[in-house]
């Protein structure tokens, strides 16, 4: 099964009780699934991973694996602190059906956390593991980022099949692909440097920004495969400012605000997030409504002009 195309990392919508609404992420995915995203990844930061309990986790997994299309990859995040457990989840996700594993890099013990002792965890993990791995280099939550170093250790592990680099570093990328070998894939996390990673040689990538606009990012994508590079550069362009401002500025509640305001199933944070205010909903109402109408007079001969407003 090939990595390569736009993942999301889903949202977890609530009910207005706190529990996980397990009918909004079914409705998500089955509009999801008329686009031409790749798959999708379960329990990634953008899906409130750590605000979530395991069994709450494994729930999801199940959901959205009866929920999915035919065809679609399906990617858990099962990082731990522990090596074990990592290993425990990470057979789990395998057991339910998931194609792929996730793993965040620990960083609680930063300060011990060597190129050593994060090759151990990960060569020992994939030794384990029922399923292929991806490392999760993201360093903006964990403090810890994957180079190459870490990379060169473990990349020639034939259960480590890729990474996702949410850096946002595109110099960092074209090292990375100079120093796997090829059948190693690289997804990006940053939607503001998705043309340049993939000039460099990203394979695609994993992008909040996905989960509200599928079709503008994997058409970012697809004209890069065309070879299409002055669509590609103008279709990043336009995302560049609703992902600087929907994901960095206001992070997952923003992003499930833009979510409600295009018609999906976005509801509130669990806490202690805390849903945007108003200030914050006007930004996104105006970003969102300059992208909708780029999408209105776009080419309709693209993939994306129909798909988008469905």
């Amino acid at each position: 099964m090939t990595l390569r195309g736009i993942f999301p990392p889903l949202t977890v919508p609530f009910a207005h009780d706190g529990s996980v609404d397990h009918a909004g992420l079914r409705a998500n995915i089955a509009r999801y699934n008329r686009t031409s995203l790749s798959g999708y990844v379960l329990n990634g930061s953008t899906g409130e991973s750590v605000l979530l309990r395991w069994p709450e986790i494994y729930e999801t997994w199940e959901t959205a694996r009866e929920a999915t299309a035919k065809g679609k990859i399906l990617i858990a995040g099962t990082g731990a602190e522990s090596t074990a457990e990592t290993i425990e989840h990470t057979n789990t996700a395998a057991s339910v059906g998931y194609d792929f594993a996730l793993v965040r890099t620990p960083s609680y013990y930063k300060p011990q956390m060597s190129v050593e002792v994060e090759a151990e965890h990960y060569l020992r993990v994939a030794d384990a593991a029922k399923i292929p791995i991806l490392l999760y280099s993201v360093p903006v939550f964990t403090g810890y980022t994957i180079e190459t170093p870490l990379l060169s250790r473990v990349a020639d592990h034939q259960n480590i099949v890729g990474i996702k680099d949410s850096s946002g570093s595109v110099p960092r990328v074209a090292e990375f692909a100079a120093a796997v070998p090829t059948r190693f894939r690289i997804l990006v996390g940053s939607a503001s440097t998705l043309e340049a990673s993939l000039q460099k040689g990203a394979a695609g990538a994993i992008l909040a920004l996905a989960c509200a606009f599928p079709e503008m990012c994997c058409e970012i994508f697809e004209a890069h495969q065309r070879g299409e590079a002055s669509r590609a550069q103008k279709l990043q362009e336009i995302l560049t400012k609703p992902s600087s401002l929907i994901v960095s500025t206001y992070g997952i509640p923003g992003l499930k605000y833009a979510l409600d305001c295009l018609g999906y199933v976005g509801g509130p944070p669990r806490r202690p997030l805390l849903p945007v205010g108003e200030a914050a909903r006007i930004e996104i109402n105006a970003v969102v409504a300059r992208v909708a109408e780029f999408v209105r007079t776009a080419d309709q001969q693209t993939s994306f002009g129909g798909a988008a407003r469905t």
